[in-house]
C-alpha cells in the first residue's frame, strides 16, 4: 500500500549525541528478491554487534538473506518519510526508536504483524520484557517487534561508595537522601558526588516517581506541574548543595579519575565505563524511595517495523519473520554491546546472568520498574529539556521558568502538527 501523503515529520527518539549505537554506516537500498534489506541506525561500537548477528543468521543459509544498511540516525529519519511517500526503494525491514512509533502509525505509515505472527507462535507477549513489547501495539493491532530495552542506570566507584556511603547499595538502591549524605561527606575531600548527565532520563524518572505524567488525553501536554518543578528542583538542589558536579565539568573523565562516586547514565555506556582502574557496579537510578515497587528506570526500545511498501511480496515477510524469530533466541551479541536484548530467553544464558545490565531484566520486578515514555510528542518534550535542563539545574533559569516554558513550547509546537487537524 502507497502512503499518498505524509504530515509535516517530527524528529523524535531517544538517540542524541549522548548516546552510543546512534549512527551508520554506509549501505544502499534494493529489493534484490532473495535478500532483506535492514535499515538501521546502529553506526556506534554496537553496529559491529548487530553486523555480526546478521552474518551469523546468514550463515544459516536462509531462504532470504539479511542486507544490512546502517545509517545515521539523522539521515535514517529524514529519509524514510521520503521513500515510503514515493513508494519506492523502501526498506523490507526496520529498526526505529519505540518514541517514534504512535506518530509512524498516526501517519499511516505502518504495515501490521497481525498476520504474520499466526505461524510464529512464540514471538508473544509472554517471552518478551512487557514494557517493551506493550507499545508495539496500538488501538489492538501490533505495529512492531522490540529488539531491546535500553535503560538508564547508575554506575558507581565500589570503594568510594564504601568510604562514604557503606551500606547505601546492599539493596541495589540508590536514594536522592543517600547521594545527599555521601555527596557532602566526600566534598571535603574535593571528590564529587554525583554527576549532572543527560537530564532528560534524570528528569523523566524523578517527574513519575513523583506522581508526574506527560499527558493525561495523549495529546495535550501536562508538563507545568508540581511533580514536572519537584523533579528539575531536585537536582538544582543537590547542585546548590554542592553535592554534583560542576557546570562546565566532564563527569565521564571525573568518574574514570575516581573523582566521582555516582555517574548516572546509560547501559550502553559499559565500554567507557571498562576503561576505569577501579571496581565499578552498576545499579538503578537515583530514586525517591528504597521500595523496588517505587523505583523508576527512565528506558527505551528499539523495534523492528515494516513500512507500508507494495514492493514486500508474502515470500519475502516469511523471511522477514524467520529473521525476528532467529533474533529472539540468539540475542547474546546483542547484549555484548552493553544492551539487554527485550526476548527473556536471553535470561537463559549464563554468561549474559553476569553482565552488570542483566540486573535490570533479571527478576518481573526489575522489569516492572523499566519505564517507556511513549508519548506521541516525547520529541517535543526531549528538544525542550535538552535545550534548558542543565541551565535550570545550574541556576542558570528558574524553575517555575523551566516547566512554564516546556509547557508553552510544547503546546504551540502540538498545534501546529497537521495530525492533529
Amino acid at each position: 500500500m502507497k502512503v499518498n501523503k505524509i504530515a509535516k515529520w517530527v524528529v523524535l527518539g531517544v538517540c542524541t549525541g549522548v548516546l552510543a549505537g546512534c549512527g551508520g554506516s554506509s549501505g544502499g537500498t534494493g529489493n534484490n528478491k532473495n535478500e532483506i534489506t535492514f535499515w538501521n541506525p546502529f553506526t556506534g561500537a554496537d553496529g559491529s554487534n548487530m553486523v555480526a548477528m546478521i552474518d551469523a543468521y546468514n550463515k544459516t543459509d536462509p531462504e532470504f538473506k539479511i542486507k544490512n544498511v546502517s545509517l545515521q540516525e539523522g539521515d535514517m529519519y529524514s529519509k524514510i518519510p521520503t521513500v515510503v511517500n514515493s513508494g519506492k526503494n523502501i526498506p523490507d525491514l526496520n529498526i526505529v526508536h519505540a518514541e517514534r512509533i504512535k506518530q509512524y502509525k498516526d501517519n499511516g505509515m505502518l504495515e501490521s504483524y497481525d498476520d504474520l505472527l499466526g505461524d510464529y507462535e512464540n514471538i508473544n507477549k509472554d517471552n518478551y520484557v512487557a514494557e517493551a513489547w506493550n507499545l508495539g501495539e496500538l488501538d489492538g493491532t501490533r505495529y512492531s517487534i522490540p529488539l531491546d530495552i535500553h535503560s538508564w542506570g547508575t554506575y558507581y566507584n565500589k570503594e568510594l561508595v564504601e568510604k562514604y556511603a557503606p551500606g547505601a547499595l546492599d539493596d541495589n538502591i540508590l536514594t536522592f537522601d543517600e547521594i545527599k549524605e555521601a555527596g557532602k561527606k566526600a566534598a571535603a575531600d574535593d571528590i564529587r558526588g554525583v554527576a549532572v548527565t543527560w537530564v532528560k532520563p534524570n528528569f523523566l524518572s524523578l517527574m513519575k516517581q513523583n506522581g508526574g505524567i506527560l499527558t493525561e488525553n495523549g495529546t495535550d501536554p501536562t508538563l507545568d506541574t508540581s511533580e514536572s518543578k519537584d523533579a528539575i528542583g531536585m537536582w538544582k538542589e543537590l547542585y546548590d548543595e554542592g553535592v554534583t558536579t560542576k557546570d562546565g565539568e566532564d563527569p565521564s573523565q571525573l568518574f574514570l579519575a575516581g573523582k566521582l562516586i555516582f555517574f548516572p547514565e546509560g547501559i550502553w555506556m559499559q565500554n567507557n565505563i571498562k576503561e576505569a582502574e577501579f571496581e565499578w557496579g552498576l545499579t538503578n537510578s537515583p530514586q525517591l524511595s528504597n521500595d523496588l515497587s517505587e523505583t523508576v528506570n527512565w528506558a527505551s526500545s528499539h523495534q523492528f517495523v515494516l513500512f507500508k511498501s507494495e514492493e514486500r511480496s508474502a515470500e519475502k515477510e516469511k523471511g522477514i519473520m524467520d529473521f525476528l524469530e532467529w533474533i529472539r533466541t540468539n540475542s547474546l551479541e546483542w547484549a555484548k554491546a552493553g544492551q539487554n536484548p527485550a526476548t527473556l530467553d536471553i535470561l537463559n544464558d549464563e554468561e549474559y546472568q553476569e553482565m552488570p545490565q542483566s540486573l535490570f531484566i533479571s527478576t518481573p520486578e526489575q522489569q516492572a520498574t523499566l519505564s517507556i515514555f511513549d508519548y506521541k510528542y516525547n520529541g517535543y518534550v526531549s528538544e525542550y529539556i535538552d535545550a534548558h535542563g542543565f541551565d535550570t539545574i545550574f541556576g542558570k533559569q528558574e524553575v517555575d521558568d523551566f516547566t512554564s516554558g516546556m509547557q508553552k513550547e510544547v503546546a504551540d509546537k502540538i498545534s501546529k502538527d497537521s495530525t492533529n487537524n
